[in-house]
Order: C-alpha cells, then sequence, then structure tokens
C-alpha cells in the first residue's frame, strides 16, 4: 500500500511552507476525524487560504480534496480507525442517540441479508457435525472464542484453532465433510488469510464465513457467507452486530436439538458446582 497521507505529511513537512505547515500540523492533530472536514473547514480552523489547503493536498500526491476524502474512506476500510461519518460532528442528535442508529441500521443490513433457508440448512450444519472447529486472527480472535463458548454449551466437539502460538496446518489435516470450519474474517486480516481460505476450499469441511464487507472477496471460498457491518459514527468498529449475530446462531444450534443441549447445559451447571468455578448467587425472597 501507498504511504497514507499522515506519512506522507511526515516525511514532507520540513519542506512545506509555514502556512502549509499549519495545515498539515493540524491533520496529523485531527487525524481520526479528517474525513468529515471539508477543505473550507481546513481553511477556516487553521486560519488560511483554500488556495494554501488544496496547494498542500497537490504537493502531497492528492489531486482534489475528493481525493483525499476517497483516500480516508479506503483507510477506513482497511482498519485504519477515522471517523468517515459526517452526522459524527452533528449536534443536533446526542451521541448515545447517533450511535444508537447505527446499531440499529447495521443489525438491519445484517438480518436483511440472511435468506431462511440457507440459514436453517447452515443450523443443521452445525448442529450435526462430527466437529465445528472455529478460527480467528487480531480482532477476529476474540469473536472466535466467544462463538466457541457459546456453541460448545450447545454441542460437543467444538475447538477453537489454533492453539496460542502453534500452527494451523496440523489442524486442518483431518478435516473430512463430516466437519464445518468457522472462520471470522474481520478486516485488518493476516497476511496468510488467503492462503487459508485457499486450503480449506481444497478440503472437504464445509466452511462458514463471517465478516465484514471486506470480506466478500473471500466468499466463494466457503459454503455460507454471513455479511456482517461494522460501521460506526466513531473511529472504531464496531462489533455489535457480529455478537448478536453469533447469539442468534448459538441459540437456533441450542433448538435444533433442544432436549440434548438442556441436559449438557445442567451437566456442564453441575461441574461449575463441583469445581467451585463460579460464585455463588445471591436470591432474594423479596
Amino acid at each position: 500500500m501507498t504511504p497514507h497521507i499522515g506519512q506522507r505529511i511526515t516525511t514532507r513537512f520540513e519542506s512545506l511552507s509555514a502556512q502549509e505547515q499549519r495545515v498539515a500540523s493540524f491533520i496529523l492533530d485531527h487525524f481520526d476525524d479528517l474525513a468529515v472536514y471539508s477543505a473550507a473547514d481546513l481553511a477556516r480552523l487553521t486560519g488560511v487560504s483554500k488556495s494554501t489547503v488544496s496547494r498542500l493536498f497537490k504537493r502531497l500526491g492528492f489531486e482534489s480534496f475528493r481525493a483525499v476524502k476517497a483516500h480516508a474512506r479506503q483507510l477506513r476500510n482497511l482498519g485504519v480507525p477515522l471517523v468517515i461519518d459526517a452526522t459524527a460532528m452533528e449536534e443536533s442528535k446526542s451521541s448515545l442517540a447517533r450511535h444508537l442508529q447505527r446499531e440499529q441500521e447495521n443489525l438491519q443490513r445484517c438480518l436483511g441479508r440472511l435468506d431462511e433457508r440457507d440459514f436453517a440448512a447452515m443450523v443443521e450444519g452445525l448442529a450435526t457435525a462430527r466437529q465445528v472447529v472455529v478460527m480467528g486472527f487480531r480482532n477476529s480472535y476474540p469473536l472466535a472464542l466467544h462463538f466457541r463458548q457459546q456453541l460448545i454449551q450447545a454441542r460437543d466437539q467444538v475447538r477453537l484453532a489454533p492453539q496460542p502460538n502453534q500452527s494451523l496446518a496440523e489442524d486442518l489435516v483431518d478435516l473430512t465433510h463430516e466437519d464445518i470450519v468457522v472462520l471470522f474474517g474481520f478486516r485488518r486480516r493476516p497476511k496468510g488469510f488467503k492462503a487459508l481460505t485457499e486450503t480449506l476450499e481444497r478440503s472437504s469441511a464445509r466452511v462458514l464465513l463471517m465478516g465484514d464487507p471486506t470480506a466478500v472477496a473471500f466468499a466463494s471460498k466457503g459454503d455460507w457467507f454471513l455479511e456482517t457491518p461494522l460501521e460506526s459514527i466513531s473511529a472504531f468498529d464496531s462489533y455489535a452486530t457480529a455478537n448478536s449475530l453469533i447469539a442468534l446462531i448459538a441459540n437456533a444450534v441450542l433448538h435444533e436439538g433442544l432436549v440434548e443441549g438442556r441436559e449438557r447445559i445442567n451437566a456442564i451447571g453441575d461441574n461449575y458446582e463441583a469445581l467451585e468455578e463460579l460464585e455463588r448467587p445471591i436470591f432474594s425472597d423479596r
């Protein structure tokens, strides 16, 4: 990837004019919010002319401020913490209201894309597979861990791969058509992610891929792809929809074999008690 605007500014800062440096310093200080400012905003907030702002961007290799905005959005799609939602600067709504609205929109987009028959087939597969192997790296790892912890309440033979500081090859060699791999592929994926999807495609195991829209390039490598938005009003991604989808899937798998699932949950509860792993709940008579 070519250097992003912050790196370009740092490299060329000393060669900029005094006024250009004022704008450049402002951009570095407000890098997270770059995409929500206009060229006029930058000129006004730094006390320079719009032509100075335009000149700076051209010196940094951008044809126009529109190109800068597109560059910022590209960085955001790669997972760089940047605010790209113009409503983040609005004062007509509280940040809580705007956050709630965006989370609702994300969840609606995600669930609106689900086909009920495909979802039912996926749930049946997860319930009846010989084993479920769950994988996730970087930001996807906590989701994979949480999914495994939810699913193992409903069925046996659910494992996380690879184990810490171990390689993947050993975990893939024994996969069969009776197995399902659940792969979380949210943005800022590790370099070897493409090779992993290709290896899984060559295996006989069925594959469920869950990821943000940038993972659609890998959708054809699996049997199911659940596109899960991450957009938020802030610089950081929101995984609320992903966690909601995990709860939905785990609950559906539990109800696929409810009697056995309830027995398993009760047995796990007995083990919690025997091992004294959890704090005893305190119930009130009131």
